[in-house]
């Protein structure tokens, strides 16, 4: 029979294993799989707010449009940004209609939780990219939601985002709690 101080090691033991399993698990999942970041400023408003909190997921079929990105090595800080445009299709502006064209047809923005008509021409001091542009191979098109603030592809500090610099899809709001809920 086994004496009592020895059976406590062993529990001790063991419960120590799967906790150490259980952290390593979770760091690599918290490494290569998804992340939790949070939204810093006021581009993406209404959709997201600065603090917000949401999961992204590494992306590994690749971004669609629409899908709301977390982009790094572009600006000092990492961003995010809807995705408009992918590799192939052309992007224009309609100023006069406040419009988004992708392919020549009109994107109806009411599919993002925005209204139609919302992008006039940036009044800026930084250089603008000029339209109609086709996106380059392995490369996506971004605008951020609130376009009257937000520094994205229009400009040429930002351009065609190259998705090697994409850390992933937006996928989960997970604070502030009442806009708990996938994305």
């Amino acid at each position: 029979m086994e004496s009592k101080p020895r059976k406590a090691v062993r529990t001790i033991l063991e419960w120590t294993e799967e906790i150490i399993i259980a952290v390593v698990l979770i760091a690599v999942v918290f490494t290569f799989v998804c992340r939790v970041v949070t939204v810093t400023g006021t581009s993406m408003v209404p959709n997201f707010h600065d603090g917000d909190r949401v999961l992204v997921v590494n992306d590994l079929t690749g971004v669609q449009q629409g899908d709301v990105v977390v982009i790094v090595n572009v600006l000092d800080e990492p961003i995010i940004k809807r995705v408009i445009a992918t590799e192939g299709q052309t992007v224009d502006f309609d100023y006069e209609t406040k419009s988004v064209l992708v392919d020549g047809q009109t994107v109806d923005e009411t599919q993002f939780g925005l209204e139609n008509g919302i992008t006039e021409e940036p009044f800026t001091s930084f250089e603008l990219l000029e339209f109609p542009q086709t996106v380059p191979e392995g490369c996506v098109f971004v605008l951020g939601d609130n376009r009257a603030v937000s520094e994205d592809s229009r400009y040429q500090d930002v351009g065609m985002i190259d998705t090697r610099n994409i850390l992933g899809t937006a996928v989960f709001h997970l604070y502030p709690f009442q806009d708990l809920g996938f994305i």
